[in-house]
């Protein structure tokens, strides 16, 4: 992670799944509050191996280790059965809702078609529906209102 850029660079897969993942300014400043924890914590012994998290020694943690972290989190807390996977789609209704353009939920994603992105990673969160409501309504009321006070304009 380029913690100056809140940006993190991790080898593809493929060079079609190249990308660049963003990330707010207060989650940069907790990864680079635990990552100098880190280093105090473990003085000479630190190793920067680039990964942003890690096993204690600093080697690459395990292909299925947030897997099984999350889901035996997610049966500690009573929540649903929900995989990690399934953060994805989250992920991706809640940057549309919040106005992110899909081109960049599909690069963030890393779908090579934006009809994946928006036929089976979004889903339309009420707040968008009602929100759409309130600007429809801003939009064909504000022009009525303004087409009837030139009309009484006109007629006086």
């Amino acid at each position: 992670m380029h913690t100056d850029t809140g940006l993190i660079a991790c080898p593809p897969k493929s060079a079609a799944s190249r990308r660049i993942i963003a990330l707010d300014p207060e989650t940069v400043r907790l990864l680079r509050r635990h990552e100098q924890t880190e280093r105090q914590r473990l003085g000479d012994a630190w190793r920067e191996t680039g990964p942003v998290f890690t096993r204690v020694d600093g080697s690459p943690l395990r292909p299925d280790y947030l897997t099984v972290r999350f889901r035996n989190l997610v049966h500690a807390s009573g929540l649903p059965p929900i995989r990690l996977h399934d953060l994805r789609h989250g992920t991706a209704s809640l940057a549309l809702a919040c106005g992110s353009d899909l081109r960049a939920v599909q690069g963030t994603l890393g779908h090579g078609s934006i009809v994946v992105t928006s036929d089976i990673y979004t889903s339309v969160l009420p707040e968008v529906y009602h929100r759409s409501a309130r600007e429809i309504a801003r939009l064909v009321l504000g022009k009525t209102r303004r087409t009837a006070r030139n009309l009484a304009k006109a007629a006086a």
